[in-house]
Parts: C-alpha cells; sequence; structure tokens
C-alpha cells in the first residue's frame, strides 16, 4: 500500500494486558486490518476530538493508562480554560 512507504517512523508502545485486550475488542469491532491501523485510526479520532485536555507539566507515562481508573492531574484544556470541558 502507498501509505505504507510513506511511514518512516517507527512508535513502540507498551500496553497492559488488559489495554491490549481492549484495543483488540475494538479493532474486531471496527473492523480494521491490524493494530498499527487501529491505533493509527484512534489517534486521528482523539486528536479530532473537542475539549481534550493537556498535560501538565511534570506528567509521567505511568499517569496515562487506556483501561484503568488512573488519569492525569486535570490540566488546562486544549482552548486554554481551566475549566472542565463538556
Amino acid at each position: 500500500m502507498m501509505n505504507d512507504l510513506l511511514r518512516g517512523e517507527r512508535l513502540q508502545i507498551m500496553l497492559t494486558k488488559e489495554e491490549l485486550e481492549a484495543l483488540d475488542t475494538w479493532r474486531f469491532t471496527k473492523r480494521m486490518p491490524s493494530r498499527a491501523a487501529a491505533i493509527r485510526e484512534l489517534l486521528k479520532r482523539g486528536l479530532a476530538a473537542e475539549g481534550f485536555d493537556l498535560a501538565e507539566r511534570g506528567s509521567k507515562s505511568e499517569d496515562f493508562g487506556v483501561t484503568g481508573s488512573s488519569s492525569p492531574s486535570p490540566g488546562r484544556d486544549r482552548r486554554g480554560s481551566d475549566e472542565p470541558a463538556d
């Protein structure tokens, strides 16, 4: 596929068993051809979403999970407001 030839960067991520199961469940539900395609689609959707929070300075990777209840401290949303996004 032509798009594969244009992808020159590789990104490696570590997922918990539960996160991988959630990804695979979503992927199969949406009939995505691969995990990589599913992750690209989720990234596209996430970046296009309204009202997401920016990570606070000093946040650590472990503060961000997919399936767990842990979440980063509330930061400023992309509009620059300290109020929670709708």
